[in-house]
């Protein structure tokens, strides 16, 4: 990856020793959280599809059913996201489609009941039988020119799962992307609820679906690689859910197998992270430094659906809908940190932002704004070269992309012009220019560029 521009790195530099302490007394209710309108308010977009601030524009990169590379068409539902340089101009979005077993007709194909039989179907994972239809959830690959802003290529490079949500890059250059789905049963024929890996190849084709079962079976949503360690860290998509670790028995090669944990805060047998109004345990403060212990884990295939519960049982704290989780460098956040969003979590179930460090093995609920002027439902995250935290919103209503500052200050850099359309997939290139983001509703990837250095 390509450094951020030193003007970046400048400016945050200067602000991360106030800042990130500055955020306690932001949030804590000594200073009142507020949109600090960082980028000025936004415009209402006439075409009716993305309202920015002035001086911001993106472009539509691809749309569901524009036709690809490979024939086939662009399926829907865009989901999770990363963006990998492939060369000066080019770079190679890696795109999830949440696409469960009802969702064939917006899978990439014009029969809505079959495979053609142009595709391989020893690539396809689970090409169904004359019992159920095939999965066509999966990933596609999008070959973009941020100089042109056109598309050299785009393909289909998994296929065959379910409900792939998010997930996550690895240092070494592929996309890890989770299964959630709607049934960890067998009732389908094939369990689902795996993480596949997919590479950043320019190459049009599929990729060889291998789920990766020491990473768990559950309703996966995302993961981000600690770079130094190489350890994998998992979100799960429930109510009761957990935050897990994956330590793999290769550093880089996830296929290798490894083992699974779950995390507990220590001194506090299966604490309930969530701030729920109902809740009888003690709240969990916003800020607070939490050391971490890790639970080994056993039958992580979970056969029974219940590999949280039992961790639980033995201890592992409870998180309220972990979805988003990206990795934040030393360099562009002040200390290396694995960041995740809680979708309901907080005294309102308007979403949480926690941060992990690696380093010392400890964790902090980041912000809980518990203002919908602010923050409505987190969902897929990201994190800007010079540090700020993009956080797609996905609720009921008009859904916006907002951004925390270094200095703990909260502001909404997008809106989407349809209601009931999440945000998701939000990822930015190496050099900060474009920030790239789905409209999961409306099928849209787009690009968005603009003065990131105005404010």
């Amino acid at each position: 990856m390509k450094n951020a521009p030193r003007r970046h790195f400048l400016k945050q530099t200067a602000a991360i020793a106030a800042g990130f302490s500055g955020l306690n007394a932001l949030l804590s209710g000594s200073a009142r959280a507020q949109d600090i309108a960082k980028y000025g308010k936004l415009v209402i977009d006439p075409d009716k599809i993305l309202d920015l601030p002035k001086g911001f524009s993106y472009r539509v990169v691809s749309k569901m059913g524009d036709p690809m590379s490979d024939g086939f068409k662009v399926p829907g539902k865009h989901d999770g996201m990363a963006v990998f340089q492939h060369d000066e101009d080019r770079v190679v979005l890696v795109r999830n489609h949440e696409l469960g077993h009802n969702h064939f007709k917006l899978g990439p194909f014009e029969d809505n009941t079959k495979l053609p039989d142009s595709i391989d179907k020893s690539l396809v994972f689970d090409p169904g039988t004359k019992d159920y239809q095939p999965f066509v959830g999966g990933t596609t690959n999008v070959v973009y020119n941020t100089k042109t802003g056109k598309i050299d290529s785009e393909f289909i490079s998994l296929l065959g799962t379910d409900r792939n949500c998010a997930g996550g890059p690895t240092p070494w250059g592929t996309w890890v992307t989770c299964e959630e789905p709607a049934d960890t049963t067998s009732e389908w024929g094939l369990n689902h609820g795996w993480c596949f890996e997919v590479p950043a190849t320019t190459t049009v084709g599929m990729t060889k679906p291998v789920p990766l079962k020491a990473m768990g079976r559950m309703r996966h949503e995302a993961i981000a690689v600690d770079e130094a360690s190489g350890a994998v860290f998992l979100t799960e998509d429930r109510n009761d859910g957990c935050i897990y670790r994956f330590l793999p028995t290769t550093k880089g090669k996830l296929a290798d197998g490894g083992k699974l944990q779950a995390l507990a805060i220590r001194g506090q047998k299966s604490a309930d992270t969530s701030n729920w109004p109902e809740m009888t345990s003690k709240k969990f403060p916003i800020h607070t430094r939490f050391k971490c212990d890790w639970i080994d884990l056993d039958e992580v295939e979970s056969p029974k659906d219940d590999l949280r519960l039992l961790a639980q049982k033995a201890g592992a704290a409870r998180f309220t809908r972990g979805e988003g989780m990206w990795y934040g460098s030393a360099e562009s956040v002040g200390r290396a940190s694995i960041f995740w969003a809680c979708t309901d979590g907080g005294a309102k179930r308007f979403g949480q932002i926690f941060r992990y460090f690696p380093d010392t093995d400890e964790v902090e609920l980041f912000i809980e704004p518990n203002d919908d002027s602010l923050l409505k439902n987190a969902d897929n995250i990201t994190i800007a070269p010079w540090g700020d935290l993009f956080i797609c919103e996905d609720t009921k209503g008009f859904n916006h992309l907002r951004g925390v500052t270094p200095e703990g200050q909260l502001y909404t850099l997008a809106r989407n012009a349809q209601k009931n359309g999440e945000f998701a997939g939000a990822c930015m290139n190496a050099d900060g220019s474009v920030l790239f983001v789905n409209l999961q509703a409306e099928g849209l990837t787009l690009a968005i560029t603009g003065p990131w250095d105005a404010a």
